[in-house]
């Protein structure tokens, strides 16, 4: 991605000067903030969400999904100040890289909304190191990057950057952006009322039924993710796409499961297949139209 004139956004805080502080790198540490959890995470296989002190696997998502009266107070999350956003933004390459995706968001939702006659509220953004603070609870580097709809920002160890290489085969700039733009999808998402409407919809159904709905609320954030992509296509480099959706396919729900466990239980997905998430990636980049990506719509492939 052609980034390098980009601005930085000033909606960025960060905890890295916290790292280890208050949680001890364990569970244990973080078990009395542990009333609500974290949002909803980029997609590394619904591996773990932290609840009365265990690690619970394949789960009714409801847990991840915060806001209403699940708010929990931020404690200590960082104020949002130019300042602050200026000096997080600048503590390396991946930090600088991750406030300029975060600004060409903001710019790109601000049309989309304006020519909807809506204003657009941007996502903070707020860097921690293993582990930190968010209005959702504790966020830890084994969640991976998350949203937490509580305090509308977005939660992210850059350390993840170098697991997409190294652990699920996609490197690249673009594959890196799509984290930050998938993220943000989630906060499109919560601005439009989608998330409070589908937690609503979760308390009253089965795991199995509550699972399939947040399958289509990750689909649609990818979606989001593409439509960003596709307002921005003057400033991706050739191959970009190809590293999303390489990307995308590896973060798949069955691919994760095959490889963590040697099968695969589709009752279990929060994310998606790895061909739904290509496809549902694809359709926001081909089409920029953020109206196609209705994942909820009975006839979606979902």
């Amino acid at each position: 991605m052609r980034l390098d004139d980009y601005r930085t956004s000033d909606d960025v805080g960060d905890e890295r000067s916290q790292e280890g502080g208050g949680f001890g790198g364990g569970v244990g540490g973080i078990f009395p903030l542990l009333l609500g959890v974290v949002a909803s995470r980029f997609g590394i296989g619904g591996i773990l969400v932290l609840i009365v002190g265990a690690l619970i696997f394949g789960g009714n998502p409801l847990a991840l999904i915060g806001g209403g009266d699940n708010a929990l107070p931020r404690g200590g999350a960082p104020a949002l100040t130019h300042e602050g956003a200026a000096h997080a933004c600048a503590v390396d390459a991946a930090s600088k890289f991750s406030c300029q995706v975060l600004a060409s968001t903001e710019d790109t939702w601000g049309r989309i909304f304006q020519s909807q006659g809506q204003r657009y509220t941007p996502a903070g953004l707020i860097f921690y190191s293993r582990s930190g603070l968010s209005g959702c609870g504790a966020a830890q580097s084994a969640m991976g990057p998350f949203y937490c709809p509580n305090d509308q920002r977005v939660y992210l160890d850059t350390s993840f950057y170098d697991e997409l290489k190294s652990r699920f085969g996609a490197p690249g700039d673009f594959a890196q952006a799509y984290v930050i733009a998938h993220e943000v999808g989630h906060h499109v998402q919560n601005l439009l009322g989608v998330l409070p409407k589908v937690t609503e919809q979760q308390r009253q159904v089965s795991a199995k039924q509550a699972n399939a709905l947040q399958v289509r609320v990750e689909l649609q954030a990818d979606c989001f993710a593409g439509v960003w992509a596709a307002q921005n296509r003057n400033l991706l480099d050739p191959g970009d796409v190809e590293e999303g959706l390489k990307a995308a396919h590896a973060i798949g729900d069955d691919t994760l499961q095959q490889e963590a466990q040697g099968r695969v239980v589709p009752d279990s997905f929060t994310h998606g297949t790895a061909a739904q998430r290509i496809e549902w990636l694809k359709r926001g980049i081909d089409s920029g139209d953020p109206a196609r990506c209705d994942t909820f719509a009975a006839n979606a492939d979902a």
